[in-house]
């Protein structure tokens, strides 16, 4: 009783800009309340090479909305014969949040891509579709999840402008860490995915398992 339908389940995902790279993340942890029921849920998506959408929130919302998302997308690639830019995938996580603003999905969305020049694309949005597009000078990272608070102000100390995969790896990931340390809801591991133009690097960290 009193817990927001939003955290019911837990979790956190944060994405974060680099130099001609981008990085999102998320836990593991999978629970009813403070009951842990699993700790290997996935919670960010793969939608093509250099695109990756992590979904915060409700997981049965999560997985119906993947689903959709999969769906649009598989359109897209049918009609125009490309992959979809990162920006107009933003535009449309958006549309379909909105058009069913009068009963939500309880998801928080983060998406994370390269564009075609190799610039990182950050976004983020509340449950309706308003979009968070920081500004890549001074705040390049956007976070979702049950300890926003606490990962927004571990990024904030930590995130600086043009770091390199290595570097963009170590500083998402403490951030991730410690900030889940300061929460219940989310934790038990995580998993980090650093977007570089010719690659995709995937590691799984081991955070406190309590």
């Amino acid at each position: 009783p009193g817990m927001s339908i939003t955290s019911y389940n837990g979790g956190a995902v944060v994405a974060m800009a680099g130099k001609n790279c981008v990085a999102v993340a998320c836990d593991k942890r999978y629970g009813m309340q403070y009951q842990t029921v699993a700790t290997d849920k996935n919670k960010v998506f793969k939608m093509h090479d250099r695109l990756y959408i992590g979904l915060a929130g409700l997981a049965s919302d999560q997985a119906t909305f993947h689903e959709k998302l999969k769906f649009r997308l598989a359109m897209y690639n049918l009609r125009e014969e490309r992959d979809i830019k990162p920006a107009s995938f933003g535009k449309l996580v958006s549309t379909l949040l909105y058009e069913k603003r009068f009963g939500p999905y309880f998801i928080e969305p983060v998406i994370a891509g390269l564009d075609k020049d190799n610039n990182p694309y950050l976004f983020a949005s509340d449950f309706i579709g308003a979009p968070l597009l920081p500004d890549m000078e001074t705040n390049g990272f956007v976070t979702a999840g049950t300890c926003t608070d606490q990962l927004y102000g571990m990024c904030e100390s930590m995130w600086r402008p043009d770091m390199e995969p290595e570097e963009l790896f170590e500083t998402i990931s403490q951030c991730l860490l410690g900030a889940l340390e300061r929460d219940c809801l989310s934790g038990w591991g995580a998993t980090v995915h650093v977007i570089c133009p010719d690659k995709v690097i995937t590691r799984t960290l081991r955070g406190r398992m309590d």
